[in-house]
């Protein structure tokens, strides 16, 4: 039995290294800095939204709205710059705040009116996408440059400029791996993560035993919400323009970083260290065809099928310990 735990956990770092050893002897100079900052650009928002969304998941949930919850903050947090002249630090605050806001109404939709969590997060898809379209009055809003004072907050969170202690250092990574960290301790160590994989594991179970099941569940959907916030203070620290209607779709990434990295559909059992290694597979994949030349529907067929991949083992993971169940 541990060695089939010990296989499972080192699936997908063999993925991770078989896809990146693959991209760097076929593509283009991949095996090199540049490449490898990149691929950890493109991880930096998934990641946030990946991290946050394992919660859900391993309740046994689904949030669909992670995309354009994380525009939606975005997109009001560049309004409040751009339009209201705030502070930068105050409009990143305020694009945390209303993603979070969104996470906490999910979770009330889901735990307290007992809403299904594919119809009530895909209902907050829809409506934060058009709520940062009618507020910015469905114009793009750009956040400050580099070299600018305001674009300041681009060193701070994206890569730093030549006035820091290193010159052109992707400092995106260092936050992610600090809010890894604590998510780790919070999913680990603490009752808040005992309560999360009591309630995937049997909901009913959890509230007969005295956990204040709606409540707990609540926060977890709210804490999601947190995370997507954070993931939009980096997408617009890396890419600087935010569309308005734009994010639909993106939420996959995250969900399929999670599955791949080994957390069940089912929900009571997740690794924050599984979504972390699954997004850095989704971000190897995307970069190496793009390298390969492969155009975006190329990218989007490959990683179905690594999406599908995943859960065809999940499903073969759960099969396999009924049976020894059962045995």
């Amino acid at each position: 039995m541990t060695k089939k735990l010990d296989w499972q956990k080192l699936l997908a770092p063999m993925v991770l290294f078989l896809l990146y050893a693959f991209f760097s002897i076929r593509g283009n100079n991949f095996f090199s800095i540049d490449a490898l900052v990149n691929i950890l650009n493109a991880s930096y928002f998934i990641g946030f939204m990946a991290i946050g969304v394992t919660f859900v998941i391993i309740t046994g949930g689904i949030d669909l709205s992670l995309g354009t919850t994380m525009m939606c903050g975005a997109l009001l947090g560049g309004w409040a710059y751009n339009t209201w002249g705030w502070p930068m630090w105050l409009c990143l605050l305020l694009a945390v705040s209303i993603a979070t806001f969104i996470g906490l109404i999910n979770g009330l939709l889901i735990a307290y009116l007992s809403l299904p969590p594919f119809i009530a997060t895909l209902g907050a898809q829809m409506m934060g996408m058009g709520a940062g379209a009618i507020v910015t009055r469905v114009m793009t809003m750009r956040y400050p440059p580099i070299g600018t004072p305001e674009g300041l907050f681009k060193n701070i969170f994206y890569r730093t400029g030549n006035d820091f202690f290193l010159p052109s250092f992707p400092i995106g990574a260092v936050w992610l791996a600090l809010a890894f960290g604590i998510a780790w301790v919070l999913l680990n160590r603490t009752k808040f993560g005992r309560y999360t994989f009591a309630l995937g594991s049997n909901y009913e179970a959890a509230r007969l035993s005295g956990i204040r099941t709606r409540r707990w569940l609540a926060l977890v959907y709210m804490l999601c919400g947190f995370f997507c916030g954070l993931a939009g203070i980096f997408y617009s620290a890396v890419y600087t323009t935010i569309i308005p209607h734009s994010g639909n779709g993106l939420e996959l990434l995250a969900i399929a970083g999670v599955v791949i990295g080994g957390t069940s559909m089912r929900g009571g059992s997740g690794s924050l260290t599984g979504t972390i290694i699954g997004v850095f597979v989704m971000s190897v994949l995307r970069q190496g065809l793009m390298n390969l030349g492969l155009q975006g529907h190329w990218q989007t067929f490959f990683t179905g099928v690594v999406v599908i991949g995943a859960v065809l083992i999940d499903q073969y993971r759960v099969k396999r310990s009924e049976q020894v169940r059962r045995i």
